[in-house]
């Protein structure tokens, strides 16, 4: 039985988090290249930022919405002005400018509340919250391949929906499980792992990708072929996103209220569990009620149907269980090393 103090106690602890995800790595793009020229260099830079505003909206609204969602909504234009009230600021990456041509490589962040009251206003669908971070583990058929797999995908990506850390230990394999995974993943802040295999031979490279969490390791699909391992990459990021956008976009705004017990060992167990419950794109209008040493009472509104939710939670950690007394909510990565 949970011992409740008044939620009046803590309101230090709840005031000081936001129910909203950070979300300026997914309304960032980086690495927009542009090349232009004018009279003058003056005239040659801010085209540049044109060019980058509007190819940055296009970049980040496919990245946020699918294509059929845009399709039914008759498509979602991007023009320079519109590009330029959507866009919040533009940082320089890299420049070489002279003699009215400039060419660099830019990064743009976008206004989020911009973007969400215009695919609103079209009623395209979208998720803008990220995937939990993931432990992205490479393999391949033999060590020297996998190394070269490891080198390629770098330590780790943010600006995408499904962020990862590159896992840098070895001794993995398409088996590996939770249980395998979990001490690395907990040390890099990691709450499910991802096997990234490689297979095939230059111009010709796939990958399988399977999520894995406490409930068990599923397979997402392969890659089509990419002439090379970068093209592997992206075409791996892909295959995530679009899964992630699939499960998680919201299609109706019918909420249903719920009322849940969180139990806990710690307060970082507690923060964990609560941040995880802000960052699920089901979630809406979380409150906390009441909180102790080893528990606390939660309401809230989600969208969609319980199964759903449940599935989301469990990607971040989360186990959503019933008792006598309602819903129970506690830590889905402590439970399977035995924690709870």
């Amino acid at each position: 039985m949970i011992r409740i103090f008044l939620a009046s106690l803590f309101v230090a602890i709840a005031s000081g988090f936001s129910a909203h995800a950070d979300t300026r790595d997914v309304y960032t793009v980086s690495n927009i290249e542009v090349d232009e020229v004018a009279d003058s260099l003056i005239q040659a830079r801010e085209q540049a930022m044109g060019a980058a505003r509007t190819k940055g909206a296009r970049i980040l609204i496919e990245r946020i919405t699918l294509p059929e969602d845009v399709i039914a909504a008759g498509g979602v234009p991007i023009d320079y002005a519109l590009a330029n009230r959507l866009s919040a600021a533009v940082d320089v990456q890299e420049e070489t400018a002279g003699a009215g041509r400039y060419r660099g490589t830019l990064a743009v962040v976008y206004n989020p509340r911009m973007v969400r009251a215009h695919l609103d206003s079209l009623g395209v669908p979208y998720v803008d919250t990220q995937a939990p971070m993931s432990l992205l583990v490479p393999l391949a058929s033999n060590d020297v391949l996998e190394y070269a797999w490891r080198e390629t995908l770098g330590t780790g990506r943010s600006e995408t929906l499904s962020p990862y850390v590159t896992s840098s230990g070895g001794g993995y394999t398409q088996f590996s499980n939770w249980m395998e995974l979990s001490p690395e993943a907990s040390a890099l802040g990691a709450r499910r792992g991802i096997l990234a295999e490689l297979s095939g031979s230059e111009n010709a490279w796939r990958v399988t990708v399977s999520v894995v969490t406490t409930a068990g390791t599923e397979t997402i699909g392969t890659t089509p072929y990419a002439q090379t391992m970068d093209g592997a990459v992206v075409a791996m990021l892909k295959l995530l996103d679009e899964n992630w956008k699939r499960t998680s976009i919201i299609r109706s705004g019918e909420r249903t209220a719920a009322k849940a017990s969180v139990r806990y060992t710690s307060l970082a167990e507690w923060n964990t569990l609560r941040g995880a419950l802000a960052r699920s794109p089901f979630i809406s209008d979380l409150k906390i009620d009441a909180i102790a040493r080893d528990g606390a009472l939660v309401n809230f509104s989600y969208a969609g149907d319980p199964p759903r939710l449940q599935n989301d939670l469990l990607q971040r950690g989360v186990s959503l269980s019933q008792d006598d007394h309602g819903w129970v909510l506690r830590s889905a990565v402590s439970a399977s090393l035995g924690g709870q």
